[in-house]
C-alpha cells in the first residue's frame, strides 16, 4: 500500500521512528485506529489552527483525533515521545549542552477563555500538565499565554515552560531550568547541568548570575544599562564587570529561530485551547516534529 504524504504530515522516516514508541492497546480492550492517520490529522488541526469540528475526513472522524490527542496529553505520551527523541539523540552525542533561554507570547484567542477553576480538571497533575492553573495573564496584547524554551546548540527545544502573559521572564527562570533533565538510556543521573547558558538582558540579575556560578553553569548574558551605570555610581564598591563572551552571544539567535519555527503553527501562535494542558501538549507536538526533521536531515548527511 503506497502512503500519500500531504504537506505537514509525518514521512515515511519520522514515521518509523515514533511507530515503536506508541501504544499497542487504548487499555480497555478495543483496537485503535491506525495511529498514523489519527496523528496527521492532530498535526493538521495544529498546523491551521482551525476547530477539531473541521479536521477533514481522510483523518477519521475528528473525535478520534481529539480523544487520542486528549488521552495522550493526559498520560504523558506526547511529551514521552519528545524524551525519547531527545534521549536518542544525546546517547549519539548529537546534543551540545550549550543551551539559549528565551519566551514568546500568544495571544489567547476568546475560545481560550472559561475554563474550569474549580475540581479536578484544574487541579490534577500529570507528566504531561503543568502545574494547576491556565497560563493566562493580562498584559498590553490582552489575555495572553507566556511560552519560554531552553534549546540547544542546534535550535531544538528541550525545555517548555507555560506561565501567565504577565510574568516577568527573570521570575520564571529557575522553574525552566529545573525541568531541564535529560535522561541516560542506560540509566544513572540525568544530565541537568549545561555548560553554557545565553540569555538577553531580561535573565540579567544577581540571583541568576549566583546560581549559575554555583552550578559551574558560564552565564552569557548582557548587563542591563541601569546595571551598569549603578555599578560605575557606587565606584570601587560597585565591584568589577561581569564577564561577556560577545562571540557565544551571537548564537542567542538559535532560540529566536526555534521561537519563529514553532509559531509557523497557527494554534501556536495564537491560544485556541481553554486548558493550558492542551495548549502545551500542541507545543510539545510541534517540537517533536522539529526534533523529527532534523534526525532526517542528519540521516542523509
Amino acid at each position: 500500500m503506497v502512503v500519500v504524504v500531504r504537506r505537514g504530515e509525518l514521512t515515511d522516516r519520522a514515521w518509523a521512528r515514533i511507530e515503536p514508541l506508541l501504544p499497542v492497546t487504548d487499555g480497555r480492550g478495543r483496537p485503535w485506529r491506525g495511529h498514523r492517520q489519527v496523528i496527521d490529522g492532530i498535526l493538521w488541526r495544529l498546523r491551521t489552527g482551525a476547530p477539531w469540528r473541521d479536521v477533514p475526513e481522510r483523518y477519521g472522524p475528528w473525535q478520534t483525533c481529539y480523544e487520542r490527542f486528549t488521552r495522550w496529553q493526559q498520560d504523558g505520551t506526547w511529551a514521552r515521545l519528545l524524551e525519547e527523541m531527545q534521549v536518542k539523540d544525546d546517547s549519539l552525542g548529537q546534543v551540545e549542552f550549550t543551551v539559549s533561554i528565551d519566551s514568546t507570547i500568544a495571544r489567547a484567542h476568546q475560545h481560550a477563555a472559561g475554563a474550569r477553576k474549580k475540581g479536578t480538571t484544574a487541579r490534577q497533575s500529570t507528566p504531561g500538565n503543568p502545574k494547576p492553573g491556565q497560563a493566562l495573564g493580562r498584559s498590553r496584547g490582552g489575555l495572553t499565554t507566556k511560552l519560554h524554551l531552553l534549546v540547544e546548540a542546534r535550535g531544538l527545544p528541550l525545555v517548555l515552560h507555560l506561565t501567565g502573559g504577565n510574568v516577568v521572564d527573570c521570575t520564571a527562570f529557575h522553574d525552566v531550568m529545573a525541568k531541564l533533565r535529560i535522561r541516560r538510556p542506560n540509566g544513572g543521573r540525568p544530565r541537568t547541568r549545561p555548560g553554557i547558558l545565553i540569555g538577553d538582558k531580561g535573565y540579567s540579575s544577581r540571583t541568576i548570575r549566583l546560581d549559575l556560578r554555583r552550578r559551574g553553569i558560564k552565564a552569557v548574558i548582557p548587563e542591563r544599562r541601569d546595571q551598569i551605570a549603578n555599578r560605575k555610581r557606587k565606584g570601587s564598591r560597585g565591584g568589577r564587570p561581569h564577564a561577556f563572551d560577545a562571540l557565544t552571544y551571537k548564537h542567542r539567535n538559535l532560540v529566536e529561530r526555534c521561537i519563529g519555527k514553532l509559531k509557523q503553527w497557527r494554534a501556536i501562535a495564537t491560544r485556541f485551547d481553554k486548558l493550558a494542558s492542551r495548549y502545551l501538549a500542541g507545543v510539545t507536538i510541534a517540537s517533536l516534529m522539529l526534533w523529527l526533521r532534523q534526525a532526517e536531515l542528519s540521516d542523509t548527511l
